[in-house]
């Protein structure tokens, strides 16, 4: 666990903990919500998690319901500063959408972390409308990272249309009744031209995504970061995500590659030795360097950490301090 001890943080001359997060074990943070009823069933859960997520409901009702208690007490609290700053202010101006970021690696399990939020807290009597966007629609289309010389970096930083991303959160979080992304395809790996995600003002919005909790760079001085009201960092040694990226590879390599319209088609064929072998290598030359270069470094940005183990259940929660 030495990687995470950056997390953690380390002690002062009188013994107190220098971190700026609380952790808590999952026995503590389960008991945070243990009169809070579980709106989802098991069939529900079985659909909203993703390739080699062993999802269930005890994660859920352990994890995953806490987390949307106090994401529900994070919405009504801002709804209240807002309430008090607009008498402030002599003025009556509706309330904005409550903007999460989730994020992590590749393989971490971020996306059904993200499906299950926007589940969960749909479910809340004062957030029914709840939208999720993935930055995957913010990508460069592939023809433009070829012309930039950028296909092997997909997924990093420089590979994303960055000031449309900021443009979109911006105009949510302004509270503009319509706003438009473009919509990303897994089968083609590709932005599929006039093809849009529409978000009409909703009580939540959650962007979930490799660098959402990216700084400000390139002489911006806004990082799309700044305009979020919460955010989760899914966290797990490095090993055990790229033992989960390899399954999750050969998984994909026997189902969805196998249609002739997809991207990686090409891998259908191949053993499982060699497409082991080809996700190692995929691993070694692409995700790995994002995760140590890019994402990981953005971890202690987050609100709140969701600190997995080998078998992708999570074992701690550390929580910024207020």
């Amino acid at each position: 666990m030495a990687e995470n001890g950056a997390a953690r943080g380390g002690s002062t001359a009188n013994g107190e903990s220098s971190t700026p997060f609380v952790e808590l074990s999952r026995s503590d943070w389960a008991e945070l919500a243990q009169n809070t009823r579980l709106p989802l069933k098991e069939t529900e859960i079985v659909q909203l998690r993703g390739l080699g997520d062993p999802l269930d409901l005890r994660e859920v009702e352990e994890v995953y319901l806490p987390l949307s208690r106090l994401l529900n007490l994070y919405v009504g609290g801002t709804k209240q500063l807002h309430r008090v700053t607009s008498d402030f202010l002599g003025e009556r101006a509706q309330p904005t959408p409550f903007v999460i970021g989730v994020a992590g690696s590749v393989a971490v399990g971020k996306s059904s972390i993200a499906r299950l939020l926007r589940e969960l807290l749909s479910r809340w009597d004062d957030t029914p409308r709840v939208e999720l966007v993935t930055t995957d629609g913010f990508l460069l289309p592939n023809a433009e990272l070829e012309r930039r010389g950028l296909m092997e970096r997909k997924g990093f930083p420089e590979s994303y249309d960055r000031r449309a991303l900021l443009r979109f959160v911006t105009a949510v979080k302004s509270g503009a009744p319509e706003v438009r992304a473009p919509f990303y395809s897994h089968l083609s790996y590709d932005i599929v031209p006039d093809a849009e995600i529409v978000v009409r003002r909703p009580d939540v919005l959650i962007v979930e995504g490799l660098n959402v909790l990216q700084p400000a760079g390139g002489g911006n001085r806004l990082a799309v970061s700044d305009l979020f009201d919460f955010s989760v960092y899914v966290d797990a040694r490095t090993r055990d995500i790229a033992h989960w990226y390899e399954e999750r590879f050969l998984k994909l390599q026997r189902g969805a590659f196998a249609n002739p319209k997809s991207y990686f088609h090409r891998y259908s064929q191949l053993t499982e030795e060699q497409a082991r072998a080809r996700a190692a290598s995929i691993w070694t030359a692409i995700n790995e360097p994002n995760l140590i270069q890019n994402i990981r470094p953005t971890r202690s940005r987050a609100k709140l950490v969701l600190r997995k183990e080998a078998d992708h259940t999570v074992s701690s929660v550390l929580l910024r301090k207020l």
